[in-house]
């Protein structure tokens, strides 16, 4: 049986305690529940190799902003960043702004590739230096959002909208989603369920 190293688990435990709090719909309840009943079951480690981008400038204020209400989760997430393998989106569509290859890195911390590897669960972060707009995408699994920093999201036929420092969200399977960064750095974390997880 897979052992879960300990730094890892107190990011999810802390995770999980803020999602608990979360004002939220039963929909992205039910996503977030399906999500952590299949990381009760832990996975061999990945063999992710640590790596940081140019975006990662930002994430010292970015965790600063986090930690006004939520230390335990910033503090834990802090102590696991210097494991994980920041990546580029590979995929853009022309909405994304012009600064946006440096201006964005993303983490999977369980998922393929993650620090954890595994297929049923997928728990990542995003980051955004300031002014830059993710491109639109979608994808089949369904997705909860809790946003740690100011920022704006839009999915679907909304229109952008603020979920403020600790809120969160819900993303339906396939719709159309993203975000963009104002004056300060965006960060967020987000839970994916994909189709026949626990």
């Amino acid at each position: 049986m897979a052992e879960r190293p300990q730094i890892l688990q107190n990011f999810l435990d802390s995770l999980q305690d803020e999602l608990k709090k979360a004002k939220i719909g039963p929909e992205a309840k039910k996503c977030i529940a399906r999500v952590f009943e299949a990381l009760r079951q832990p996975s061999p480690s990945g063999r992710n190799q640590p790596a940081r981008l140019p975006a990662c400038a930002h994430l010292a204020d970015a965790l600063a902003t986090a930690r006004g209400g939520h230390e335990a989760l910033a503090a834990s997430f802090a102590a696991l960043e210097p494991k994980l393998t920041w990546t580029r989106r590979p995929k853009t569509d022309g909405s994304e702004s012009a600064n946006f290859t440096d201006g964005h890195a993303n983490a999977m911390i369980v998922g393929p590739g993650g620090f954890e590897a595994r297929d049923d669960a997928w728990v990542g972060v995003s980051l955004l230096a300031p002014h830059v707009r993710y491109p639109d995408h979608d994808h089949s699994p369904e997705e909860v959002y809790l946003v740690l920093s100011e920022g704006k999201f839009q999915h679907g036929d909304s229109g952008w909208f603020e979920p403020g420092i600790g809120g969160s969200f819900y993303n339906t399977p396939n719709i159309k989603h993203a975000m963009a960064s104002g004056e300060k750095p965006l960060f967020a974390i987000w839970c994916l369920a994909p189709a026949g997880a626990a």
